[in-house]
């Protein structure tokens, strides 16, 4: 069973950038950190890249076709610089799973979930559909990148957030 862990955006797109924190790098490092768990564990894992590279989204969007469960990192931003949160996007029939990575997070980092206890269908947000999400994927949206005082946490525990995120797949795959 082969799991995908990519991260948002690309080396091309930093996505959302706050100080001097880039949406892309931090999420590549989590990526880095869940894949880091997962094969320790035994579990296949192919991801978007290595270190800090990380492919555009339309190859990310063919991994995860190909796999038993595929989670895309992302953080959100906003102008309301006290907005916080944990969302995972997903198709309906992945509601469970997603509901059960959000919780994980929640259970770190203390922040609160989004959405139906942490799960929103992939219109929930700006775009009306997502090519991720379409393809079986999971978005996880972190937490704010743009309200400092909750990245600090997530940054401080982004081990501890990546080891909670793999139990639950560990899990997920188990019968």
């Amino acid at each position: 069973m082969t799991v995908v862990i990519t991260a948002g955006h690309s080396n091309v797109d930093p996505g959302a950038v706050y100080d001097s924190t880039k949406e892309a790098d931090f999420c590549a490092d989590m990526r880095n950190y869940v894949a880091f768990y997962l094969r320790n564990w035994g579990i296949q894992v192919k991801t978007d890249g290595e270190g800090r590279t990380n492919a555009p989204l339309r190859q990310a969007v063919l991994l995860a076709k190909n796999s038993k469960l595929a989670l895309e990192f992302h953080l959100n931003a906003s102008e309301n610089k006290t907005a916080y949160g944990i969302e995972v996007l997903a198709l309906e029939k992945h509601k469970k799973i997603a509901q059960e990575i959000a919780y994980a997070i929640k259970n770190v980092t203390g922040s609160r979930l989004r959405g139906d206890e942490g799960y929103r269908p992939q219109n929930a947000g700006q775009h009306a559909r997502l090519g991720f999400v379409s393809a079986g994927g999971l978005v996880v949206e972190l937490e704010f990148l743009s309200n400092s005082a909750r990245f600090n946490i997530l940054n401080e525990k982004r081990w501890l957030v990546a080891k909670a995120i793999a139990e639950v797949i560990k899990n997920y795959l188990q019968p």
